[in-house]
């Protein structure tokens, strides 16, 4: 077993970063290439200008005729043409590139994301999983599809005007390289803080989007308990480290930024008194620094633009570290093979914990009997939803086991566990698309007939032939509205269609009122005839039509019996029932 204690996701490390980056531009070369090579002529073109200005002073230094001007002004024309069409096709190249990768990206992270073991999941909270999905997810997009084009098209272009700098006259072109230490110094100091500050502002988020939906989604129960000022204070705390964590980035940007500016800048001047000094010796002509003095010009754009992206690549980077980090969590079972030759399933000697050294089932044992309906009550976090967990495969034991026809449940893969034993809980989905989508997720080839058979067998068959185009009504997100009761009837409908011989049901009818719920639960009996049903309710009609009652109290089975027998013994169920009876009476 993992350690239960652990509540983030990891984090990939920066050589995991690079070696999942270079296995994408492996995988995208010939497109890398392309883009390369577009914007190599592109520059080219770019760097025809500024030497045909200096020839032409050149040329009207020494003298020269009309029809020279008229050529270099055709060529320069010319040169702009070429350059703006190749900088289109570059640029479309590059954009092209940015998005398959970004898609295969985006693709792959939630393949990954729906296979992760739920057990991992809820114990690493929705918060840092939301937190991936949308703002690291977003800030991956953003670089990928506008920050790599800018990335190679900056750096092929620097590239590109040094070389032929050097080539017009190298004397000159040594002042185009008097900002690079200074650069270099302060972008090295950068790189080495960012990486810690970003991981650090984007944990914040994750924190903050949390503690955000916790409060919202329990503000109810916030306010029967007057516990108003302490959400409000969990989220000012989120929100103001998310402050702190912000403002650390951005004093790492403030402090680079006004270097960068020096250093791109710094070499036009240079260049030009550098420049002028060499002409006055005649060691170069008035043309060639001109060429210089606007290759300089022209450079500042670009490194200008390199530079300020390699803080967005940062960002790009660390939120890259995120996703692909999901990729390191490990299977939460290790699939044996072992097959279950009956539906017997038993619990034995159970123990598990939430957080180590404070259990919350202890030894508990307990055999079901194929066909049985066996209910669990008791009062809230006796252990009744952890030992269903349990049942139903979600998490394994810490100690003990729970098996399946004598193979243990995290033995099973998954799709062999829940063709034996499935889990249905009041939390519900209803995803985007059609209402046969919905159920066809449970059983990919199942016919129309059978989706209305399983619709009809949770009461749910009259409300889906009233939507208004049937089982092809779009439901969910922007689609048509269910309610809570018909969204809960939809998720036990997908239960049926899977038919595990063993259902576990935590509260699975918790949001429909009393008459509607006992009227569903009779229903889906008359389904899971022959089949073993594990159901946890508070409504205790559920355990007077359970074949054996379970009572759970302080992590231990405190009773175990018929609803008669433990009426019988007049201990904790019947105090129970009798509460419950008075309720219902009054």
């Amino acid at each position: 077993m993992s350690d239960t204690t652990r509540r983030t996701l990891p984090i990939a490390t920066p050589r995991q970063v690079r070696e999942h980056t270079l296995a994408l531009i492996r995988q995208h070369r010939g497109f890398l290439a392309l883009v390369v090579g577009l914007q190599g002529l592109a520059a080219l073109a770019a760097l025809v200008t500024p030497w045909l200005m200096g020839r032409l002073l050149d040329d009207l230094t020494r003298g020269t005729t009309y029809a020279v001007i008229n050529e270099i002004a055709l060529a320069f024309l010319a040169a702009v043409l070429v350059q703006t069409i190749l900088v289109w096709f570059a640029r479309r190249a590059a954009f092209i590139m940015g998005e398959g990768v970004f898609a295969q990206l985006r693709e792959r992270y939630v393949e990954r994301v729906v296979e992760l073991p739920l057990s991992t999941v809820e114990r690493a909270g929705t918060g840092d999983l939301v937190a991936r999905t949308t703002n690291d997810v977003e800030a991956l997009a953003y670089v990928v599809r506008y920050g790599i084009p800018s990335l190679f098209v900056g750096a092929v272009t620097v590239t590109l005007t040094l070389i032929v700098g050097f080539v017009v006259n190298p004397l000159v072109a040594i002042g185009l390289l008097v900002g690079v230490p200074m650069m270099v110094l302060t972008t090295r100091r950068y790189l080495r803080l960012a990486r810690a500050r970003y991981l650090r502002e984007r944990a914040s988020y994750a924190v903050g989007n949390a503690v955000v939906t916790e409060t919202v989604e329990g503000a109810r129960t916030l306010d029967a308990l007057r516990l108003q000022e302490r959400g409000r204070q969990r989220i000012d705390a989120s929100i103001a480290e998310m402050f702190d964590a912000e403002m650390g980035t951005l004093a790492l940007r403030l402090r680079w930024f006004p270097s960068i500016d020096l250093g791109v800048l710094g070499p036009v001047a240079v260049v030009l008194l550098w420049g002028g000094w060499l002409v006055f010796e005649g060691h170069a002509s008035i043309g060639q620094v001109t060429t210089i003095v606007l290759y300089a010009q022209a450079m500042a754009g670009p490194v200008d633009e390199l530079l300020g992206w390699l803080d967005e690549i940062q960002v790009g980077a660390t939120s890259l570290s995120r996703v692909i980090g999901v990729e390191e969590v490990p299977a939460d079972r290790t699939a044996t093979g072992a097959l279950p030759a009956t539906s017997d399933m038993a619990a034995s000697d159970v123990r598990y914990a939430y957080r180590t050294g404070r259990d919350v089932l202890h030894g508990v044992s307990l055999a079901l009997q194929p066909g049985e309906r066996l209910a669990m009550v008791g009062p809230s976090g006796a252990g009744k939803s952890t030992l269903g967990r349990l049942l139903a495969g979600i998490d394994g034991p810490r100690e003990g086991s729970v098996t399946v026809g004598e193979v243990p449940l995290v033995d099973l893969s998954l799709p062999v566990l829940r063709g034996e034993v499935a889990l249905v809980t009041q939390e519900h989905h209803v995803f985007v698309g059609t209402l046969r989508d919905n159920l066809l997720l449970a059983a990919p080839t199942a016919t129309d007939d059978v989706l209305r058979e399983a619709l009809a067998s949770v009461d749910a068959g009259d409300w889906a032939a009233r939507l208004p185009d049937g089982l092809d009504t779009v439901v969910g997100a922007g689609g048509h509205a269910l309610t809570d009761a018909q969204s809960q009837q939809l998720a036990l409908a997908r239960l049926v269609l899977v038919d595990p011989h063993t259902l576990v049901l935590d509260e699975a009818t918790s949001l429909l009122d009393p008459r509607a719920a006992r009227h569903l639960e009779r229903s889906l009996n008359a389904v899971v005839t022959g089949r073993t049903v594990v159901a946890i309710a508070h409504r205790l009609h559920t355990a007077h039509d359970a074949d054996r009652v379970a009572v759970i109290e302080g992590g231990r089975i405190s009773e175990l019996g018929s609803h008669d027998e433990l009426l019988a013994i007049n201990g904790s169920y019947a105090a129970l029932w009798r509460a419950w009876r008075s309720e219902e009476s009054a």
